[in-house]
């Protein structure tokens, strides 16, 4: 039994050194192997890695030579322009020393030559003395033969050449003369026809009415509103007289100043659109169009002066020139006659070879001492002449302005062609009437001199010049003084002034409250 478990435990163990020896063998193999393989592949990225080195540095060297060839060439470059530099001063050098061989020449030359000159001079001045001591006993012998000295000889010979010099020059000016009195005439005349001819613009009298056209009969009774409220607020705001009668769909706006007119028409137009009148909008939508109708006066002066090719005038002129478009000159429109004597002034001085910009200047601001409501005691001219020459303009100009009309006497050639122009352009046919001018400086006179009280604010000539309707502050004037200047203006009218039929006197003393609820 022991011994069976000896030989079982022997057996045992020999089999688990020999397992351990197969296994040990099998180990060994497997990492020889394994070495093996590791030590091929180690072989093989070494390969590699050494190609790839020898690629870079096969690049690296082509890259190398290339960048060493480029500096080369470019070195190579350099040099050569250097030696042509070197050759083109080595040419010009030589270029020069010839030249300047050549000047040395020609300075050899040229002192020889002054030699000769100075040579010639001195034998030109002994002959000029021999000359003068000849032309000299010539003399002596001549006043002792004529019993006169050389210088009595000599102021009778210049006396006897002036006297024949001056008689020739008078025949040949009273000739020119006589030839200029014979054709200045007809050449006037032609320049004159010649000009109209070029500038033949249509003729029109300003009315002293507009009519505004509405779409129905029932917005006339919105325009007058409750017992006439709203008419009386426009017409005291615009001091326009508005006529609603009759006439199916149209109002009329009388008024001499075309000013009012137009913003009447425009406040009209707006409120109509709008739909809401009253008193108060009437006020506001008058005053907004009152700003509207001033600035379409400075942009219809920057118009104006653009279309003429006019440059430079003073803003303030331009907002007058544009002003222009509401004022007249006998009837006709001031715009439309200025802008026609400015175009007529330009063809006239062209064809007399003068500046045709600076007549062209002159003749549009020839009537613009019209413009100005202030200083009406002046003439328009002198009026004119004193704005232009507030604003910078050129003599030659102002004068031509206040000349037009001889208020001043004329200093240039400019004078004459502007008043001709001016002549021309309101003697067409129709152009201009004389009752219209007339009868609005009667309504001018009637509102300045109501406008001379104390604590007037407004007034307005309507109807024609046969009512005043005079507006007054209610803080500055009370009901009594009301009636006191009502009668004081009656009798200065009646004293004063010359007018068809009466004039009707109406004082307004207006008290308002406004408050605003918030």
């Amino acid at each position: 039994m022991n011994i069976t478990i000896l030989i079982l435990v022997v057996s045992v163990i020999i089999s688990g050194f020999i397992g351990w020896g197969i296994s040990w063998l099998i180990i060994k193999q497997k990492g020889s192997n394994i070495l093996k393989r590791a030590q091929e592949e180690a072989e093989t990225v070494k390969k590699a890695k050494m190609l790839e080195v020898k690629e870079k540095f096969i690049n690296l060297k082509a890259d190398y030579e290339k960048e060493v060839a480029a500096k080369n060439q470019k070195f190579a470059t350099i040099e050569n322009r250097h030696h042509q530099k070197e050759q083109s001063i080595h040419q010009k050098e030589q270029v020069l020393n010839q030249k300047m061989q050549e000047v040395q020449r020609k300075n050899n030359g040229i002192d020889v030559i002054r030699e000769n000159l100075n040579n010639q001079v001195i034998v030109v001045e002994n002959k000029k003395r021999e000359l003068d001591k000849l032309r000299t006993q010539e003399v002596e012998k001549l006043s002792t033969i004529s019993g006169l000295s050389a210088a009595q000889a000599k102021a009778q010979l210049m006396e006897s050449i002036k006297d024949e010099a001056r008689t020739d020059s008078m025949a040949y000016i009273n000739e020119m003369m006589e030839e200029a009195k014979m054709t200045a005439n007809k050449e006037a005349k032609k320049i004159i026809i010649q000009t109209i001819q070029r500038v033949a613009t249509e003729t029109a009298v300003e009315n002293s009415i507009t009519v505004f056209n509405i779409e129905s009969d029932e917005i006339k009774g919105r325009i007058i509103g409750r017992e006439g409220r709203n008419i009386r607020a426009l017409e005291a705001a615009t001091g326009v007289e508005i006529i609603v009668d009759d006439t199916p769909e149209a109002i009329v706006l009388s008024g001499f100043d075309s000013v009012r007119r137009e913003i009447a028409r425009l406040a009209l137009h707006q409120l109509v659109l709008d739909g809401r009148i009253h008193p108060a909008r009437i006020e506001e939508v008058v005053a907004k169009t009152r700003r509207q109708v001033e600035d379409e006066i400075a942009e219809i002066g920057k118009r104006t002066t653009i279309d003429l090719g006019i440059h430079g005038l003073h803003p303030d002129l331009i907002r007058m020139v544009g002003k222009m478009k509401y004022r007249s000159s006998y009837g006709q429109n001031l715009l439309q006659h200025s802008r026609e004597t400015a175009n007529l002034c330009a063809i006239m001085a062209a064809e007399l070879g003068l500046n045709p910009q600076k007549a062209k200047r002159a003749g549009l601001l020839h009537d613009i001492g019209k413009v100005p409501d202030d200083q009406p005691e002046l003439p328009h001219a002198i009026l004119g002449m004193q704005l232009a020459e507030k604003y910078k303009e050129k003599p030659d100009i102002c004068n031509a302005i206040g000349a037009h009309h001889d208020e001043v006497e004329m200093a240039t050639l400019l004078a004459p062609i502007v008043q001709a122009c001016d002549a021309i352009s309101g003697a067409r046919p129709g152009a201009r009437r004389e009752i219209v001018e007339a009868y609005m400086k009667r309504l001018n006179d009637l509102e300045t001199l109501a406008m001379s009280y104390e604590g007037v604010v407004k007034t307005y000539a309507i109807q024609a010049g046969r009512e005043l309707r005079v507006i007054v502050g209610a803080d500055k004037v009370d009901d009594k003084a009301v009636e006191t200047l009502s009668y004081d203006l009656a009798k200065k009218i009646q004293d004063e002034m010359t007018y068809p039929g009466q004039v009707k006197i109406t004082v307004i003393r207006e008290t308002r409250a406004v408050n605003y609820a918030k």
